[in-house]
């Protein structure tokens, strides 16, 4: 499996017990959903590897605590601290109305006032605020806040995200 085809779950952040159960900090609002999952993938340095999953359960609310079938102890488990856990893009359920995955949205027409801004080139998730980042036609690279307050409309089928900017922001 390819990093690319994947998404991103979460990272191991610790060991829970002496059996090689592990604590994952996930990249969701709702971790629930992952605890019926029978695999997963971890990225090694040889690349993205499947565990089997024994047991699955929710910790403390926002955490996953972990048995994987191949992992049998505290020593195991060490190797997997701070490793990184994917899953097949075909698995994310789909979104509606406003709601977009960052990957999703890639190649999307920024809009304002039925004016187009941009083409969205990446999402950029460094420090506190996650941005668009817009290419005009004349080249000009501009960041945009993702904000819900910003954004009007999401339009799957036209790749369109209809945006209301604060006076000046493209300017900056």
């Amino acid at each position: 499996m390819k990093k690319e085809d994947c998404f991103y779950v979460g990272i191991v952040v610790g060991k829970y017990s002496f059996k090689g159960e592990l604590l994952v900090k996930t990249d969701s609002d709702n971790p629930e959903d992952y605890t019926n999952l029978e695999s997963i993938f971890v990225e090694l340095s040889t690349g993205l590897v499947p565990f089997f999953i024994r047991k699955c359960q929710l910790h403390k609310s926002s955490l996953l605590r972990i048995n994987f079938e191949e992992i049998n102890s505290e020593e195991d488990a060490d190797s997997l601290i701070k490793k990184k856990l994917f899953l097949p893009l075909e698995l994310l359920p789909p979104l509606k109305g406003n709601k977009f995955y960052y990957h999703e949205v890639i190649g999307f027409n920024l809009t304002e006032k039925n004016e187009t801004v941009g083409v969205i080139t990446q999402i950029i998730e460094q420090g506190p605020q996650a941005l668009f980042e817009i290419k005009n036609e004349k080249g000009k690279i501009s960041l945009v806040p993702i904000h819900d307050d910003f954004i009007l409309k999401v339009d799957r089928k036209t790749k369109t995200i209809e945006v209301q900017l604060p006076e000046g922001l493209l300017e900056l």
